[in-house]
């Protein structure tokens, strides 16, 4: 188990936190297990899977990024999924526009490419390399818009 789902006081989502953190957040009586992996304990604790806060923590960093996570080269691996441009493996991530023309590092101008279409585009633009590009990026909303949407789903 490689890490552990904090959910704020109001249930929505916050982060997640590797299991040594989230015992230290039960041993200072910050949080409590949600649901636990069954049949498996840490001294007193059960081992867990989703924690929730006792307190609620203010959010301010959501309302600052108008609630868009921050843009990485694994979230966007995880957003694509494959390469764009070939639909192979994805190894890394290729700027749409080039960093060296003025691009910047945005879910909108960053998709996920394997190692030879990075290579082959290099520092030009898809047209300019001949190379047509499967995916249109978007930036993907966050676990909060989801939790509450699923919230709202299971409560009609």
């Amino acid at each position: 188990m490689a890490d552990v789902l904090v959910l704020n006081a109001g249930y929505e989502p916050l982060h997640r936190v590797s299991v040594r953190h989230a015992i230290h957040m039960l041993v200072r009586e910050v949080a409590v297990v949600e649901e636990a992996v069954d049949g498996r304990s840490f001294g007193p604790f059960p081992l867990p899977r989703v924690l929730r806060l006792v307190r609620y923590v203010t959010m301010r960093w959501l309302y600052k990024t108008g609630g868009a996570p921050a843009c990485t080269k694994q979230g966007v691996k995880r957003r694509d999924g494959l390469c764009g441009y070939c639909g192979g493996p994805a190894e890394t991530v290729d700027h749409i526009l080039p960093r060296s023309r003025g691009g910047p590092s945005t879910w909108m101008n960053l998709v996920a490419a394997c190692y030879a279409c990075n290579s082959h585009k290099a520092d030009r633009t898809p047209a300019e390399a001949g190379m047509v590009l499967y995916v249109t990026p978007h930036v993907p909303r966050t676990e909060y818009a989801r939790a509450i949407r699923h919230r709202a789903a299971r409560a009609a």
